[in-house]
């Protein structure tokens, strides 16, 4: 029955993984949709990622200002070839910017079902990234000259060189299908920043100057979503999507 299955999907689910996952970096996954992206388990039920990762595209591949439907999105678990796993997304919190990149573009998917014994990396909502702070970036990436197939990856790392209203800029290596993966503090191990646009070339070894979304600056977001996986409607919130004051 209908509602004895939405019950059960509610529930967690407990994941039993071909080996241990003891690292931080298993919080990192791969995000299939129209597109193929990178996002980090920051809560049991919540992926961070790019607001452009999950926005809906014409026939032609254009951007549209809006967001695909969630059941079109899966979470695939696993840092190798194949995924050991799938979870399904319920709800995308999104601001109304940030469809192309640039301002806005962040996302929290929030998940059919809990999570339990996979591990999450804490977003640093308390403080804007440090100037010259060193930051790893983490994604499922694959440039043209990669001698390997999509697998999770830390690529080239490198300095905060600026920190701006809504992003900070670093150069650090990237590769097409990152975005949306995590800017993780060498020093602390959180997430500062999620990837958003980079300068590429075909080979994963380049760095060039690679944009960040700042994560403190959504706040109300973040809120947002922990109250929509606890059950609440988008409707009976607070305004959290409005990129005017940023």
């Amino acid at each position: 029955m209908p509602a004895a299955h939405t019950q059960q999907e509610a529930r967690p689910f407990q994941f039993q993984p071909p080996i241990a996952l003891a690292q931080a970096d298993d919080a990192v996954v791969r995000i299939a949709g129209d597109v193929a992206c990178t996002g980090t388990l920051i809560a049991e039920d919540l992926v961070l990622t790019a607001h452009h990762c999950v926005a809906a595209r014409d026939d032609q591949g254009r951007t549209l200002r809006r967001d695909v439907e969630p059941e079109q999105l899966s979470i695939e678990l696993g840092g190798d070839y194949l995924p050991w796993g799938e979870v399904t997304v319920r709800e995308i919190v999104s601001p109304d910017c940030g469809y192309t990149s640039g301002d806005g573009d962040i996302a929290i998917l929030v998940l059919s079902r809990r999570l339990i014994g996979i591990p999450t990396l804490m977003p640093r909502l308390e403080a804007e990234p440090s100037q010259r702070e060193q930051v790893i970036p983490v994604g499922f990436g694959r440039c043209a000259l990669s001698p390997e197939g999509i697998q999770r990856i830390r690529r080239l790392g490198g300095s905060v060189d600026a920190v701006a209203a809504t992003h900070f800029v670093g150069v650090t290596s990237i590769c097409p299908g990152d975005s949306g993966g995590p800017a993780l503090s060498q020093e602390r191990g959180d997430v500062v920043g999620v990837i958003s646009a980079s300068v590429m070339d075909a080979d994963e070894n380049t760095a060039g100057t690679s944009h960040f979304t700042r994560l403190d600056i959504w706040r109300e977001l973040f809120s947002a979503a922990r109250e929509i996986a606890a059950g609440a409607s988008p409707s009976e919130l607070p305004p959290f999507r409005s990129c005017a004051s940023r």
